[in-house]
C-alpha cells in the first residue's frame, strides 16, 4: 500500500550507477574494475546499461555481485527493483541491497530504508527503515537525512521531535536537497527559540564528527 505524508514527505529510490547519480557509485567502479574484470567487465555492463542492454548488463555484474562488489549488488538490486533485464522481484531486489548495505553503500542502504518504509517487498517497518536511512544519512546520503527528517517531523517510527527534524533538514540542505531547508522552514514556527539553537547546535556537531 502507498504511503502519503502531505508535501514534507519524499520517498524516492536512488538509481543504477550507471545514472551517475551518486558520485560514490562512479569512484567504487574505479576501485573494482581492474581488479574483477577477469570475471565480469565493468565497463561492459557500464556500456550495456547505457544502451538499455540489460541481458548483457546482467552477465557482466553477477559475477561481480558474486564475488563481493558492493557497486554491482546495488546495481542488481536495482534491476529486480525495476524489473530491468530480470523479472521484477522485490524480494531478489531486497538480498542484493542488503549485501551491498552491510558493506556500507549508503544507496543501498537508503533503497533498503524506502523498501522497509512503503512496506515493498518486506513490512512495513518504520523502525527498521529509520535503522538504515540513518547508516545512509550519516554518510552525507541527502535523501536518506530528508526522510529521516521527515520521519522525526511526523512521528512515524519515532517520538516527534522537532529538534530532530530541523537538525536532518539542514543537514539535507546542505547536502544538495532543494527540500531540505523548504521543510525545516515549514516547522521552524512550531519551535522556540531554544529548540532552534539546540537542532543548529546539533547539525553543526554533526559535521564535525563526520569530517
Amino acid at each position: 500500500m502507498s504511503v502519503k505524508f502531505k508535501h514534507r514527505r519524499r520517498i524516492t529510490l536512488i538509481a543504477g550507477c550507471w545514472l551517475a547519480l551518486l558520485v560514490g557509485c562512479w569512484l567504487a567502479l574505479l576501485t573494482f574494475a581492474p581488479v574483477l574484470s577477469t570475471s565480469g567487465n565493468w565497463w561492459e555492463g557500464q556500456k550495456a546499461l547505457e544502451k538499455g542492454d540489460y541481458a548483457a548488463a546482467l552477465k557482466e555484474f553477477l559475477p561481480l555481485a558474486r564475488q563481493g562488489n558492493s557497486v554491482a549488488q546495488f546495481n542488481l538490486g536495482f534491476m529486480y527493483q525495476e524489473g530491468k533485464g530480470v523479472p521484477l522481484d522485490s524480494k531478489e531486489a531486497l538480498k542484493w541491497y542488503r549485501l551491498a548495505a552491510d558493506q556500507g553503500d549508503p544507496a543501498a542502504q537508503f533503497n533498503l530504508g524506502v523498501m522497509y518504509d512503503k512496506g515493498d517487498g518486506v513490512p512495513q517497518d518504520y523502525k527498521e527503515a529509520i535503522q538504515w536511512y540513518r547508516l545512509a544519512a550519516d554518510q552525507g546520503t541527502p535523501s536518506a537525512q530528508l526522510n529521516l527528517g521527515s520521519m522525526y517531523d511526523m512521528g512515524i517510527g519515532v517520538p516527534q521531535n522537532y529538534v530532530q527534524a530541523y537538525m536532518w533538514y539542514s543537514l539535507a540542505g546542505a547536502s544538495g536537497s532543494a527540500k531540505g531547508p523548504n521543510n525545516r522552514d515549514l516547522i521552524t514556527p512550531k519551535m522556540t527559540p531554544a529548540q532552534i539553537a539546540e537542532a543548529q547546535r546539533l547539525a553543526r556537531e554533526w559535521k564535525r564528527h563526520v569530517k
